[in-house]
């Protein structure tokens, strides 16, 4: 159990630092999508990109990743991801 244990560690400190450089591009893609339009979707994605990067900032960057999938859910766009 113990070796379980502290595999399922090493594997979470080996996945963060890959979210973590891919949250800044994320980011980016979500606010260049919104950045000329003044619907409700854009500025609902706005603020959820906001929740994102105060996640990534906060070292929750699976949240982080997960909030901009969100925002781009809701502007109807796909992001492109960082192959991992």
């Amino acid at each position: 159990m113990k070796t379980f244990l502290l595999t399922i560690a090493a594997l979470g400190c080996a996945v963060s630092p890959a979210l973590a450089n891919e949250c800044p591009l994320l980011h980016k893609q979500v606010m260049a999508a919104a950045e000329d339009r003044l619907d409700d979707a854009a500025y609902k994605a706005k603020m959820m990109a906001a929740e994102g990067d105060a996640l990534h900032k906060a070292g929750k960057h699976a949240e982080s990743v997960a909030k901009y999938d969100a925002a781009a859910k809701v502007m109807g766009i796909s992001l492109t991801h960082k192959p991992h």
